[in-house]
């Protein structure tokens, strides 16, 4: 390459990227320092060896779509830059989250399947807030699961096979309301044996008073 050539390349096209593929079969280029902020990307490169060509890019997992990689990328991109304050990164998470609750779903799965802790740990914290105080239906509703289960099967722990971070975070919500039904009914039959009325008659209870229960 001539000294010509080189004076006209940038510094930022010096930058090494790698080739990542999302759910949707489509193939990108992105920049490698950003990408391998996310544990599976770096584990993908380091000890496979990925993603240094497009025939040999690197498959995310199926909850990576290109929207919410795209999402990923610039949580990525500004938290990997060093000297961030505390006030600058908090500031630039809450703005961040500011998104459609579907959306917000699927960009905790995203990042849980990338296994980015942080992200996830953000979106989880959003959704409890969304969901906090809501019923079991309107949860149901709000996370678009099929609402064919009884009132008690609707708190029993949902099966998590995916693993998903939203499942998660509804089982750890229904183990809190589960408890604080056994907690009401416990104060309910507390409150049965408080009000329970004596049945005896007047003639009854004046004998119980005089000494004379009659025999009873």
């Amino acid at each position: 390459m001539s000294e010509i050539d080189m004076a006209v390349i940038k510094p930022e096209m010096m930058k090494p990227y790698i080739w990542l593929e999302t759910s949707d079969g489509s193939i990108q280029q992105v920049e490698q320092e950003i990408a391998m902020y996310c544990p599976l990307i770096c584990q993908e490169i380091i000890q496979k060896g990925m993603g240094s060509s497009k025939s040999c890019a690197i498959c995310l997992p199926q909850r990576v779509s290109p929207v919410t990689l795209s999402l990923i990328l610039d949580y990525c991109r500004f938290h990997q830059v060093p000297g961030r304050s505390n006030k600058e990164r908090k500031s630039y998470d809450e703005k961040f989250i500011r998104m459609d609750t579907k959306r917000l779903c699927e960009l905790t799965s995203a990042a849980d399947s990338l296994q980015l802790k942080p992200l996830v740990d953000l979106t989880s914290r959003a959704l409890a807030r969304i969901i906090e105080g809501k019923s079991p239906e309107e949860i149901r509703e709000i996370f678009h699961l099929p609402d064919d289960l009884t009132e008690e099967e609707k708190l029993e722990p949902l099966k998590n096979t995916t693993d998903d971070p939203r499942i998660r975070l509804l089982n750890r919500l229904y183990a809190k309301k589960r408890k604080e039904l056994r907690e009401r009914e416990r104060l309910k039959n507390v409150e049965v044996e408080e009000e329970h009325v004596d049945e005896r008659s007047v003639d009854d209870l004046l004998s119980f008073i005089n000494g004379n229960d009659g025999g009873s």
